[in-house]
Formats: structure tokens, C-alpha cells, sequence
């Protein structure tokens, strides 16, 4: 047991949205090692085929658990909407989590009147996962589900802080003014980054980022395994991309706030539908 509480938590997304939810985790649980992946050789996933995203998902799923992982965070929406329920079901006893249900619980408990929003990429819109989770928890709500198909782009290519980025907020915002909501939920994991914009574009709505919950109910999940790592382990933290190592390097020192010479960022590759992770 003790070697399965100093054991990694993987995260896995697209690209850089990971992140968010990784800082969330590391200052939640910071005694916590992490192995996260960025499958940018396939990013965005918001506009692939929903079947095509599932296998991508599946696929990293196997191979974090594979090497070795205690629990493993879809730190991407449409990952959650068509292959969370997929990968609990293929590794009965492990623990895999989505952003979803999370996201849809904070929206929910702090809905004024009702109207909630929700920012994502094309696929998760199409699967209208969001909805229907917002729906199970709080009969009636109203739920505008927009897609944000510019956001992505913007922030993998580290365009997060410019005018570009407000016009795109105000141009979706402006279809959930028309709906009164008071709440909007950030169904990707990469518009955390574009908040600035966002908030200066809608400063009437309340935002939900999905990272904090997710991270604090993570934490109580490993806490009843048994799995949560001992106090005095020393974490490790490392960093996989399907594409260039040494542009996720910079990206995630300027996103984590850190220097791009700590972080250990290695080549992950894909292989006849297998990720394989050196």
C-alpha cells in the first residue's frame, strides 16, 4: 500500500488546458506526484469526431495506468464526455475521473436565477454532456451550451492576453447575455487562462472553473483508498507531449509560473492507436 500512496496521479488533456487543473491539484495536494500528458500532436480535440477523441482518451487512460498511476484526471471536457464512463468500466477499482460532474455541481449550487452558461469546445457542445449533468443535479435550470472553437488556438499559441482574445470573449458571451444567465461554467480546461478577457468582457456573471472542486474531491477519493501520498514524500512531477518537448517546456513554465529549466518534459509518442510513454 505504501508504495501505491508515493505512486503518480496522471493528468492528461489535448494541450496546455491540463495544466490548470494540474496547478490546481498541486496546490491542493501538494505532497502529490503528478505525470501529465499533452497530446498536442492532436490538438484541439474539439472539433475531431467524438468516437476519435473517445479512442484518444481510452488510449492515454491505458497507458497512465499502465505506468503506473493511482488514479488518473481527464483534465479535458470532451475526454470526460465520451470516454469517462468507458475507462471506469475497463479498470474497475481504479479511480478516473472527469471535469464535468464538477463543474455542473459548483454551476448548479451557485445559480441565482437559474440560467447557467457554458463555454466549451464544439465536441463537448455536440455531446451536450454539460447539460444533461447540470439537468440531474437541479430540475429546471435554463443551460446555454456555446462553442468557443478561437478560444484553443489562442492559448496554445500564447495569445491569451491580447485584443484578439477579448474580441473572441465578447463575441460568445454576447449569445449568453441574450439568455440572462448569471452563472457560466468554463467547459474547457484551457479558457481558465482566458479569464482575464472574459471577466473584462461579462463582468455580470459569476465564473466556475471545474479545477478547484475536482481537485478537492480527488483528494477526499484518495483519502477513503487509502492512497493519498504520506506527508513526508518529496513530490515528483513530470511532463509528457506528444509533439515538441521543448516548446511544452516553455509553455508550461510561463503557465505554472516556474523556470523552464526545473521541469522535466519528455517525447511521448503514438503508435498504431497505443501511447507510449518512455
Amino acid at each position: 500500500m505504501t508504495s501505491l500512496r508515493n505512486a503518480p496521479i496522471g493528468i492528461f488533456d489535448s494541450g496546455l488546458g491540463g495544466l490548470t487543473v494540474l496547478r490546481a491539484l498541486q496546490k491542493q495536494m501538494p505532497c502529490e506526484s503528478t505525470l501529465f500528458v499533452a497530446d498536442q500532436a492532436h490538438v484541439p480535440y474539439g472539433g475531431r469526431p467524438l468516437a476519435e477523441v473517445q479512442g484518444f482518451a481510452e488510449a492515454i487512460s491505458s497507458a497512465l495506468f499502465a505506468k503506473g498511476c493511482k488514479a488518473v484526471v481527464m483534465a479535458c471536457n470532451i475526454s470526460s464526455a465520451t470516454a469517462l464512463s468507458q475507462v471506469q468500466s475497463s479498470f474497475p477499482g481504479k479511480i478516473a475521473m472527469g471535469t464535468i460532474a464538477q463543474g455542473a455541481l459548483e454551476a448548479a449550487s451557485v445559480t441565482c436565477n437559474g440560467h447557467v452558461g457554458v463555454l466549451a469546445t464544439e465536441g463537448t457542445v455536440k455531446s451536450r454532456a454539460f447539460t444533461a449533468a447540470l439537468n440531474s443535479i437541479r430540475a429546471g435550470l435554463e443551460v446555454t451550451e456555446v462553442a468557443c472553437p478561437r478560444f484553443v488556438p489562442i492559448v496554445e499559441e500564447g495569445r491569451a492576453n491580447t485584443e484578439e482574445a477579448f474580441h473572441a470573449a465578447e463575441e460568445y458571451i454576447a449569445r449568453l447575455r441574450a439568455n440572462e444567465v448569471d452563472t457560466v461554467v468554463l467547459g474547457c480546461t484551457h479558457y481558465p487562462f482566458l479569464l482575464p478577457a472574459l471577466q473584462k468582457a461579462a463582468p455580470f456573471v459569476q465564473w466556475v472553473d471545474p479545477a478547484q472542486p475536482l481537485a478537492e474531491k480527488l483528494q477526499r477519493e484518495l483519502n477513503v483508498a487509502g492512497l493519498a501520498a504520506e506527508q513526508k514524500t518529496e513530490s515528483r512531477n513530470v511532463y509528457y507531449t506528444t509533439a515538441d518537448p521543448d516548446r511544452l517546456r516553455q509553455q508550461s513554465a510561463l503557465f505554472l509560473n516556474c523556470d523552464a529549466a526545473s521541469l522535466c518534459v519528455r517525447s511521448a509518442y503514438w503508435q498504431e492507436g497505443v501511447l507510449h510513454l518512455p
